[in-house]
């Protein structure tokens, strides 16, 4: 039962990255951390502490940074850099692609303050667009991880995985409600199983996507809640094995509809087992200043909200 998931506590999915980065430094001396100039906010402090011949503050100069990253690789390093996701992504996207993706360098791009839960710096700050971005790169993976532990986890796994990957987390403190030996990079994780409908979520809305399933659950509807936090490579078989059962879905994401989780099934589904979807995310649009919870409930990315377009996708479902 859903209801039977509960948080252990709040802590911000960067301060995941923050551990998961010391622990992956000290098992493995290669790992290195560049930041541009944001050491504070990717809680690097323990890092730089412990291993301060391993980290480079190239100061706010975020292309040069990339193109460093992708040259220690080259020594055997393998380079962490770190940034705001919009400055991660957004401003560097031809360093990324034409030094890194298209030459397969080891550079894992770590990506902070991500979506509309980035809060009060507003509009330009708060890409949504940045999934797209990356996982339309040929060889990237793309990683969104739901909570602190598991955020945590996969730093210390993708220090492991040889190749580009971009990890997105955030700002906020947020549910912990995950262990960390669940996290299998391409691997889907459930939280529950049902016949219903499938509810598929990543990142902060997994939490959302939880408590939508237990009002669900109440109203008598048998739900699977699916953590994709693997966007690519995408659980495939997860995906049909659950909307084969199910015959409807919704996908939950902190991003574009267009371009990011929702298109990644959308796609598979539409290859392989047509149903219908819908979709919570924000609506082709840009955010804006406010308190992280308030604009989630905004731009329709609510626990209500997927309430709402569960039940939709079931009725879509019964008259089809």
């Amino acid at each position: 039962m859903l209801k039977e998931i509960q948080s252990t506590g709040n802590k911000d999915t960067r301060s995941g990255f923050g551990d998961g980065i010391v622990a992956a430094a000290r098992k493995n001396t290669n790992v290195v951390a560049l930041t541009a100039d944001l050491a504070g906010s990717l809680k690097l402090n323990q890092f730089m502490k412990e291993f301060p011949d391993r980290f480079f503050q190239v100061g706010i100069a975020e292309a040069n940074m990339m193109g460093i990253a992708a040259g220690m690789t080259i020594g055997g390093k393998i380079p962490f850099t770190t940034t705001f996701a919009n400055f991660s992504t957004g401003r560097v996207y031809d360093q990324i692609r034409q030094s890194i993706a298209y030459s397969g360098k080891n550079v894992k791009i770590c990506a902070s303050h991500a979506g509309l839960t980035l809060g009060e710096d507003g509009a330009t700050h708060q890409i949504l667009e940045d999934i797209g971005l990356m996982k339309m790169l040929p060889g990237m993976t793309v990683i969104v991880p739901c909570d602190y532990t598991q955020t945590k986890a996969a730093t210390e796994a993708i220090a492991e995985t040889n190749g580009p990957v971009y990890l997105r987390f955030g700002r906020p403190a947020w549910p912990i409600f995950t262990k960390e030996e669940d996290f299998i990079i391409g691997k889907a994780q459930y939280f529950s199983e049902g016949t219903d409908v499938t509810i598929f979520a990543c990142g902060h809305l997994v939490w959302n996507a939880i408590q939508a399933g237990v009002i669900l659950e109440e109203k008598g509807i048998s739900v699977e809640v699916i953590n994709i936090h693997t966007i690519k490579p995408l659980d495939e078989q997860a995906v049909l094995a659950s909307i084969q059962k199910t015959k409807c879905a919704v996908t939950a994401e902190e991003h574009n509809i267009i371009g990011g989780l929702g298109d990644a099934i959308a796609q598979c589904a539409s290859k392989n087992f047509p149903i219908p979807i819908e979709y919570v995310g924000t609506k082709d649009t840009f955010g804006e200043s406010g308190k992280p919870v308030e604009l989630l409930k905004k731009y329709g990315l609510d626990v209500t909200d997927i309430v709402t377009s569960a039940e939709k996708a079931i009725n879509r479902k019964k008259n089809s």
